[in-house]
């Protein structure tokens, strides 16, 4: 494309022109649309649970049938993108997301929906791993690209807080399933303007497509989520988890093994062992799990608790959002000048003051604290996730850049099903821990209470004012107190992510002290 670029000086790499950042503003579209869909049904899912009444595992699963197969294929999608074109790839996603969504939104049962959302998975996989990929081909300057990461991390980041507050603007004058069929409005101008704006883009040595690979990298992946989430809602009384997760790691040693014979691995395990590469990954992965944990109770305590409309708790979080993507792109010239090692545990300090003043706001009930907390939070990971996802890219050679892409939004993905399976497993064990139901409920009311707060508060409305409101008091005292219980936990999994910083990521990537 070189109609598109300008040169400044002979030994300068080439600079994009308008069209470059034009093809930019279009790539933002999957991703805001992506990172939108992992927390947007957090806003909605007290209204699905009162209409299709999930089981409390049904609950967790509409939230994390999406990511769990998005994570599990980003790396075949992103190797099928090498081989037969990564803007062919975008396009087939886009297509298929946009009709998958239209059936999500009237999905009749529990099933269905969650269904949905597995399909939702597959076509999204299809949509990331390119777009990272074809931002590092269309801007070939480090300046330009360092500044059009931060825009793509930015937009991840902040689609991730977007979603409660579009969820909020929707669920208001329209019913749950108006959550996706936004995507349709988003997903046209993509398919319209990415064939004008976007150069096509593959690898011409793609290598031999490793069938066995894909099946290892599931079979890794779903046993040992499963069992977590297993454990979250049910407790350790069985063996299943423990056989799931030992399966599970097996599947993920064989997998390992069998990218270090092939000659053109699926993922080349290599990358894992630069210690910028790893800790920027675990960063990532840390990161998405306490700001999509955050958002998973967050969601709930401001409308079923503090009693607010999905409207009015969706701007609630905007501050929140707004934090977040000038901490991501402020940190640009921060990040040029001050060790990484610095500049991200310093930046994720933020985000531990953020939980700490979620487990406060719970016990004074103030509003105003816990919007405090997001916005705490949001500066914590817009900065955090600018630079580590630098650091993935500069850290990995220019040969490897698709492979750094997929295991960049790998963990993002993976980041969305842990902190819901984490965090939200956690609070639902504590809640049903600390549930002391009032005396005189029908059995079939106290079932529905012990399973969710919101099925808790849909079951409240059919008994009499005072039996209802009793229940509702006890649900939001037993929710309230596993907030406080899983946001020091939330808390200590970024401290995790500020150690590893702090001792992997150096001081610059020797990429990077290469090109210089």
């Amino acid at each position: 494309m070189t109609h598109t670029l300008t040169r400044t000086t002979a030994t300068e790499t080439p600079r994009v022109g308008w069209r470059g950042w034009a093809a930019l503003v279009v790539l933002m579209l999957p991703v805001l649309l992506i990172s939108v869909d992992n927390t947007v049904l957090s806003f909605a899912l007290p209204q699905i649970a009162l209409d299709l009444e999930p089981a409390a595992t049904q609950q967790l699963w509409i939230i994390d049938a999406y990511p769990l197969v998005l994570a599990g294929l980003l790396v075949t999608m992103g190797t099928l993108g090498d081989r037969f074109g990564r803007r062919r790839m975008l396009l087939i996603g886009a297509t298929g997301f946009g009709i998958v969504s239209a059936l999500a939104a009237f999905a009749p049962n529990a099933e269905l929906l969650i269904a949905s959302r597995a399909a939702l998975g597959v076509f999204g996989a299809m949509l990331m791993p390119s777009t990272l990929s074809l931002l590092r081909t269309i801007f070939t300057n480090r300046d330009q690209r360092r500044m059009a990461i931060a825009v793509w991390a930015s937009a991840f980041s902040a689609g991730a807080a977007l979603g409660p507050v579009v969820g909020g603007l929707l669920l208001e004058h329209f019913a749950w399933g108006s959550v996706f069929l936004m995507a349709v409005p988003v997903l046209v101008p993509l398919l319209i303007l990415v064939p004008i704006l976007v150069p096509e883009s593959r690898d011409p040595k793609p290598g031999r497509f490793d069938l066995l690979s894909v099946v290892l990298s599931l079979a890794t992946m779903v046993p040992i989520v499963y069992a977590i989430k297993d454990v979250a809602v049910h407790g350790a009384a069985n063996a299943m988890p423990l056989v799931l997760a030992g399966a599970g790691a097996v599947f993920g040693v064989l997998f390992v093994r069998r990218q270090n014979r092939l000659e053109t691995p699926m993922l080349d395990m290599a990358l894992f062992r630069r210690g910028t590469f790893s800790g920027s990954v675990l960063v990532n992965l840390l990161s998405v799990i306490g700001l999509v944990g955050f958002l998973y109770f967050i969601a709930q305590h401001l409308q079923l608790i503090v009693g607010l409309s999905p409207m009015e708790a969706g701007l609630a979080l905007v501050p929140g959002l707004a934090a977040m993507i000038v901490a991501g792109i402020g940190v640009v010239p921060i990040a040029k000048r001050v060790a990484p090692r610095i500049v991200v545990p310093v930046a994720l300090g933020f985000s531990i003051l953020g939980y700490l003043l979620a487990a406060i706001s719970t016990e004074t009930g103030a509003l105003s604290l816990m919007i405090a907390a997001f916005v705490s939070l949001g500066i914590g990971i817009g900065a955090a996730e600018t630079v580590s996802n630098e650091l993935i890219l500069a850290s990995a050679p220019p040969a490897k850049a698709g492979a750094a892409s997929a295991v960049s939004e790998t963990a993002y993905e993976l980041g969305a099903v842990l902190g819901t399976t984490i965090i939200g497993g956690l609070l639902a064990a504590f809640y049903r821990a600390n549930l002391a139901l009032p005396a005189g409920l029908p059995a079939d009311v106290a079932d529905a209470a012990r399973e969710t707060l919101g099925g808790a508060v849909a079951a409240s409305q059919g008994l009499e004012e005072t039996l209802g409101q009793a229940l509702r008091d006890a649900a939001a005292h037993a929710f309230d107190a596993g907030v406080g219980v899983t946001a020091l936990t939330g808390a200590g999994l970024i401290v995790i992510a500020a150690v590893i910083a702090a001792l992997t990521l150096g001081r610059r990537p020797k990429v990077e002290r290469a090109e210089r």
